[in-house]
């Protein structure tokens, strides 16, 4: 008498879970057939002891694995709710998240100023260009950053074009080439400026979501970048 291996794959989540009741069905059936079994066993030809272990230890398994899912089932709610209270602290805060935008806005008590960026790379470079372009894809910005180390790095711009005017108010997009010690051309990956206006717990399996506005909509916790 064997548990059929569908049993032990279903409550270890390779199938639809067993509930409480059934475990406790599935249990009490085993042992029901094992005391059968060994009642009315030939006596000139007993159970082998290692076969006997064996089913015990099929039902201990059974028993086992429900023990280690809840377990795992506690530790992922603690998980959660470590996340949410994480992300709950990013609320009012300024952050770096991939995208190429950049706000530029212009008043007499301010005066001009623009919305930090970032870039992303995966190994360092030897020199790295920044370009700004309009929405209409004119060039108003180009600085040479010099070397960038490997990681994520932020950079901040004045709102001033090349000819040393400051540029409209509105959107402008950033974007970055970078070459390593041979100039071969690294990927990058741009980052922009975004303000954390609140958090949506996750649902079904889904990770906490951070509302960025708008304009960005919502990402995970593994899309911030940097914390400015």
């Amino acid at each position: 008498m064997n548990i059929d291996t569908s049993v032990l794959n279903n409550v270890n989540g390779g199938g639809s879970t067993l509930s409480a009741r059934q475990s406790d069905e599935l249990r009490e059936s085993f042992m029901t057939l094992l005391i059968t079994q060994l009642q009315n066993q030939d006596p000139l030809n007993p159970m082998e002891n290692a076969e006997m272990t064996s089913q015990l230890a099929q039902i201990n398994t059974v028993s086992g694995i429900e023990e280690l899912n809840d377990t795992l089932n506690g530790i992922t709610q603690q998980m959660d709710a470590a996340k949410a209270l994480q992300a709950a602290g990013l609320i009012d805060k300024a952050v770096l998240v991939p995208g190429n935008n950049v706000m530029v806005s212009n008043d007499a008590e301010n005066g001009v100023y623009a919305t930090p960026f970032g870039i992303e790379l995966a190994e360092p470079a030897e020199k790295v260009e920044v370009i700004i372009t309009s929405q209409s894809g004119e060039v108003v910005y180009t600085n040479d950053l010099g070397a960038v180390s490997a990681g994520v790095e932020s950079f901040s711009w004045g709102g001033i074009s090349n000819t040393g005017e400051a540029v409209p108010e509105g959107a402008y997009r950033v974007n970055y080439q970078a070459f390593d010690s041979e100039g071969k051309e690294l990927d990058t990956q741009t980052l922009n400026y975004a303000l954390v206006q609140g958090v949506s717990p996750g649902t079904g399996g889904d990770d906490v979501r951070l509302d960025l506005g708008a304009v960005y909509g919502q990402v995970s916790l593994d899309q911030i970048k940097q914390i400015l």
